[in-house]
């Protein structure tokens, strides 16, 4: 990307300063009386404060995550917060409203904000500044606020006797007071980088630095607001280290546990499948749910083939394999459609959602349709009692939209997890056996079954690993659809468990 002009920087500012401005009209002919009484009401209700004064950032209604932040902040002057939102749920945007609010309304005096390098530092800054001194509401009820002579990017002070201050991370904040007042608000945003935190001795280092001199800029005897705004991009970070000192730790993904938009006023389910499908599993785990991935151990690589027509398979299975929210993560329905030649297993398609059973069983329908009756399918699921409750519900769905499909439990015990995909699929892999369609290798679904399998690795419980298990399982009902085939052959009578 080609790096901005300082003209082009100007006129971005000055085009920003313009926003703000043409967003926020002042009745000019409102009594000192009514201004008086509308200002102490505002104040009373911060909601509608932030949407009087920052009307062109307050278009979508709060989520109650939002509303409850905002709460712990301003009913607690000494408070330590680490805020993991997920990307597009505005923690940097909501966080500045808060930190106006307490600044203009005489409760904070001296806000240091920290990033991992001074010209972030700045940059971030920045909109504080310009909304003080452009925002026509804010100057019509609080008074001008730019200060002559301490009016600097990334250093200034307010008429009011308010001062920003930005700083990088290792830079001395030390050595500055604002008359006698020691920073009351330290606010770390986009602290950590992807490069940094490969480096554990960087990381070591900056966390350092933050207890030692960012942090100890603060008053021991005056009440401090510490927040942390930043994803969870590694194990390690200085916002996971973070996370063991505060007050409160809230982690929301763009997602909740069942699958849901955590912000439905702004993130619709069609927008964020949208957003979802044009990245890598990697980057929706790392940005979207607080869950930094590193490349799995156990897969090195998934290997695509063409595979022939759909009715020169003998029969195929789709195993499904059913979420259920649990405490570390929020899984994947999934459902895995596979087929044998001669020696090898080709995984034909693939459907995966962390959504609605009811949108799920959509995608099973749109299998059913694509195989198109060219052969037979031997539909199967896990079979314990959390997942037969999703089951009966699929299967409920599946009637109302007139389709076939009858699902039946892989009744068998399962070892662990993890080694049983590994036995299974790994020898497999390694040797040229499995294949994923090379027609399905743009297909968002594939892509995902592709990334989930390439992050598994033992002892990282943060991974999804529901397409693998689905597709162990599938090849597990195909082995044993064949032993029975060759039994009945042989005239032998086949042992099962259980009708498919």
């Amino acid at each position: 990307m080609q790096e901005l002009t300082r003209k082009q920087i100007t006129n971005l500012w000055e085009d920003f300063r313009d926003g703000i401005k043409a967003s926020t009209p002042v009745d000019t002919s409102e009594t000192i009386a009514n201004k008086k009484k509308r200002k102490a009401l505002l104040e009373a209700d911060t909601e509608e404060w932030f949407k009087y004064y920052f009307p062109k950032y307050s278009y979508a209604e709060p989520a109650k995550f939002h509303k409850a932040a905002t709460r712990r902040v301003i009913n607690n002057p000494e408070w330590y917060e680490v805020r993991s939102w997920s990307r597009e749920l505005a923690k940097t945007t909501r966080t500045m409203f808060e930190i106006l609010y307490l600044t203009l309304t005489g409760k904070k005096k001296y806000v240091l904000l920290v990033s991992n390098n001074k010209e972030n530092a700045d940059q971030l800054l920045e909109p504080y500044r310009g909304m003080l001194d452009s925002n026509p509401r804010i100057i019509n009820d609080y008074g001008t606020q730019e200060r002559f002579g301490k009016w600097a990017v990334g250093e200034f002070s307010t008429k009011g006797g308010v001062k920003f201050k930005a700083v990088g991370a290792g830079q001395s904040p030390r050595g500055t007071k604002n008359e006698e007042v020691r920073p009351d608000v330290i606010l770390f945003d986009d602290l950590d980088t992807d490069e940094d935190v490969r480096n554990p001795d960087i990381i070591q280092k900056r966390w350092d630095w933050i207890e030692g001199a960012a942090i100890g800029t603060r008053s021991i005897s005056k009440s401090t607001l510490v927040i942390f705004c930043g994803n969870i991009i590694a194990k390690d970070c200085c916002v996971v280290r973070a996370q063991e000192f505060a007050d409160h730790v809230d982690i929301i993904n763009i997602r909740d546990d069942d699958g849901k938009s955590t912000w439905p006023q702004k993130n619709s389910e069609d927008h964020i499948d949208r957003v979802l499908s044009q990245k890598s599993y990697k980057a929706q785990q790392q940005e979207y749910f607080n869950n930094p991935i590193t490349k799995g151990t156990i897969f090195d690589a998934m290997h695509y083939k063409r595979m022939g027509i759909v009715k020169n398979y003998k029969f195929l299975v789709c195993y499904i394999d059913f979420s259920y929210k649990d405490s570390k993560k929020n899984d994947y329905k999934a459902a895995v459609l596979m087929g044998k030649k001669e020696s090898e297993y080709h995984i034909l398609k693939a459907h995966m959602l962390q959504g609605s059973t009811s949108k799920f069983a959509e995608g099973l329908v749109e299998i059913e349709k694509w195989v198109n009756g060219q052969t037979s399918i031997f539909w199967t699921a896990e079979e314990n009692f959390l997942q037969d409750i999703i089951r009966n519900e699929v299967q409920s769905t599946l009637k109302k939209l007139h389709s076939a499909i009858i699902i039946t439990p892989d009744t068998r015990t399962k070892a662990d997890k993890l080694t049983r995909i590994e036995s299974a699929l790994e020898p497999l892999n390694r040797t040229g056996r499995l294949f994923l369609n090379e027609a399905q290798k743009t297909d968002p679904h594939m892509k995902l079954l592709d990334n989930q399998f390439t992050s598994l690795s033992y002892g990282n419980t943060r991974v999804h690993d529901d397409g693998p298990d689905a597709s162990e399982g599938a090849k597990f009902i195909i082995d044993q659809k064949i032993i029975t085939s060759a039994g009945i052959q042989h005239g032998q009578r086949p042992a099962h468990k259980h009708s498919l």
